[in-house]
């Protein structure tokens, strides 16, 4: 049956097109919604040099002869998947290409998803196909610290080209994902903990280790300094602030706990699926924090029993930041499509314009690369996806997805 899966999936799959060189491009859209603004009618995108030289109305303007003319019914900003595993979790669902978790030991916040992703993977075009053209993607839930994500394009070049972030944030998860229910002690191997309670002072006890380490490296005496150690480096770096902590945390407690270590260690935290979040909206809203929201569309059951379609509309109707993602799925799909998320939710109360901002410049915000893409404004990076409809209509199909001027048509969607 496995073997059955994947020979459907591949058959589905487009190849794997060579990306065109980023000659100046000139995008017709019957209506652009630049994020930047107002949507346009009769817009118009001008790209050079992988860059957006021009968003706004096409009357008046004249397209420059050197310029490729592409036109689409909707333009938007190319969306944004906040939380991924795609380049670690490879489409063939076999062990040989799964990288995105490592169950030999329970904390493991030195393992970068930089090291393991695989640009070329048939599942990075795939999820391209729908109009993402950037990934928070990296080691999954599953381990009490699981390792680092990365912030990468979906060019599908390799790593070094397509990164954007090398170490984004620190993969942490709270609940039942991280706990070992088995009776007697935990295995040798994984050392897992085997309450709430318990993970929560193992991620205590390691993060004090890292404040006595900083401290120690910052001796002015040489001789009196530590020797290097990976693991206490990178969270050095989460209590500096330098790099997030991205906790996953369903359960209104496992919430309130992730909360509480922010406070106790002064740490910058991303709640991660927040199943829950309708039962303490008022702490996650006083926190600051902002939130990568469950997929609307993933299991309801154990620590997700609560989750709901009207969660996003919700939070928004609450103030806090947040956007969607993929997450994970340890067998099939091997990945959802935030494409699909925000539209279910947009039917679901969050309304279009919400839902689109979601998964576009909210992302970016919350990602901490707005500066960059999310929008459609002179400067920035020329990330677009092109619809031949409504992109949040199912019949719709995605006609081009544009990453930092490249186009890429990897066929109707």
């Amino acid at each position: 049956m496995r073997t059955l899966l994947t020979t459907l999936c591949l058959l589905i799959l487009p190849a794997l097109p060579a990306a065109e060189t980023a000659a100046p491009l000139a995008i017709l859209g019957e209506t652009v919604h630049t994020l930047a603004g107002p949507a346009i009618k009769d817009g118009l995108v001008l790209v050079r040099d992988g860059r957006v030289s021009y968003a706004g109305p096409a009357t008046g303007r004249t397209v420059p002869a050197d310029h490729r003319v592409l036109r689409a019914k909707v333009v938007t900003p190319g969306l944004i998947d906040a939380r991924a595993t795609a380049g670690l979790s490879g489409i063939l669902n076999q062990p040989q290409d799964q990288d995105m978790l490592d169950r030999s030991a329970p904390l493991q916040p030195e393992l970068r998803a930089i090291d393991a992703y695989n640009a070329r993977d048939p599942l990075v075009a795939w999820v391209r196909s729908f109009g993402i053209t950037t990934l928070n993607t990296g080691h999954a839930p599953g381990a009490l610290i699981s390792g680092q994500t990365m912030i990468v394009r979906t060019a599908g070049h390799s790593v070094e080209e397509d990164v954007m972030n090398p170490a984004a944030m620190i993969a942490v998860s709270l609940g039942s994902s991280a706990v070992n229910r088995a009776e007697g002690p935990p295995s040798a191997a994984t050392k897992s903990p085997g309450t709430r309670a318990k993970a929560v002072a193992m991620l205590r006890a390691e993060l004090i280790k890292a404040q006595e380490y900083a401290r120690k490296r910052e001796a002015k005496d040489e001789t009196k300094r530590p020797a290097r150690d990976l693991r206490l480096e990178t969270l050095a770096r989460g209590l500096d602030g330098s790099q997030r902590f991205l906790i996953t945390a369903h359960r209104q407690q496992d919430i309130l706990a992730a909360l509480r270590l922010a406070r106790e260690f002064n740490l910058r935290i991303v709640l991660d699926g927040c199943a829950d979040a309708p039962l303490v909206l008022d702490e996650i809203k006083a926190s600051g924090f902002p939130v990568i929201l469950h997929p609307t569309m993933a299991r309801a059951n154990e620590d997700t029993e609560n989750l709901a379609m009207d969660t996003a509309a919700r939070l928004a109707a609450a103030g806090i930041p947040f956007t969607f993602q993929s997450g994970y799925e340890g067998y099939v799909p091997k990945t959802r499509v935030v494409l699909f998320e925000a539209a279910l939710a947009a039917a679901r109360g969050l309304g279009f314009e919400r839902a689109l901002a979601a998964v576009t410049l909210d992302a970016a915000r919350i990602l901490a690369i707005d500066a960059r893409t999310g929008s459609l404004a002179e400067g920035k990076d020329a990330d677009l996806a092109l619809f031949d409809g409504d992109p949040f209509e199912y019949t719709t199909h995605v006609a081009a997805t544009v990453v930092a001027g490249r186009v890429f048509a990897d066929g109707p969607r």
